[in-house]
């Protein structure tokens, strides 16, 4: 059975995990904090697309994704 990809690449995450000091990066870690990202990002975006219904808008700007990231 073949794996599910995900929608957010391992190699940014295996950057991210070397920016923060990791020497080595395993690709279960690297796919775990994908999935953790794609999460929070979800429910920022989430959050962000009802403060924009809330004001009458269909589009979401800058201002709704900064909010919602303070909110979640």
């Amino acid at each position: 059975m073949p794996r599910k990809r995900s929608v957010i690449a391992a190699a940014p995450m295996v950057d991210i995990l070397r920016a923060a000091g990791a020497e080595r990066v395993s690709d279960d870690a690297a796919r775990a904090l994908a999935a953790v990202v794609h999460e929070f990002a979800t429910r920022v975006a989430k959050d962000a697309v009802s403060l924009a219904e809330h004001t009458g808008r269909k589009t979401v700007k800058k201002e709704d994704i900064e909010l919602a990231k303070k909110r979640a």
